[in-house]
């Protein structure tokens, strides 16, 4: 473990974590035009694409977890980049679909299998991803995700009346 590591918190690991990975995979997938939160977004649309569905932005913000508001920004700026296309919804003319054009796919192919690459060294301290201790790291975190968060809880005041205790 790095300096200090034993005694950090289980939320300072994760931040440190999420940010080592959010700046390796800006890295890797820069030399293809993309920063990590547009990598996340055309990703994203190239798995759901795969799936047989055309996502809406929302519907896209929601199983990325960023803010709409972003995911629309972003969205303009991979459409002007010529990788992705958005039209309305004929459905709901309030809500836009998004579709990668041929040439992001392309690029999106190519982003993902130098990010694939990124994550085998990432799960390679725990055995690889097909690992025992890879796939129990995986339903921890996706048990950790799927896990309500209320900033607002009593967990919360009862935490801050014992530091103000202390």
């Amino acid at each position: 473990m790095s300096n200090g590591s034993e005694k950090a918190t289980p939320g300072f690991l994760v931040w440190r974590l999420s940010m080592k990975w959010r700046v390796a995979v800006d890295r890797a997938v820069a030399p293809l035009g993309l920063t990590h939160a547009q990598y996340s977004l055309v990703a994203s649309l190239y798995g759901m694409h795969r799936g047989g569905e055309r996502p809406s932005q929302r519907r896209l913000a929601d199983h990325v977890g960023l803010e709409p508001l972003y995911v629309s920004k972003l969205a303009r700026g991979l459409e002007s980049a010529g990788l992705l296309e958005r039209a309305r919804d004929p459905r709901d003319p309030r809500a836009v679909q998004l579709a990668l054009t041929e040439r992001g796919h392309e690029v999106t192919g190519r982003a993902i299998t130098v990010v694939q690459g990124l994550l085998r060294q990432f799960m390679e301290p725990l055995g690889g991803l097909d690992s025992p201790r890879g796939r129990e790291f995986t339903r921890d975190l996706a048990a950790l995700l799927d896990a309500p968060l209320d900033p607002f809880s009593d967990t919360t005041e009862t935490a801050e009346k014992e530091t103000e205790q202390s």
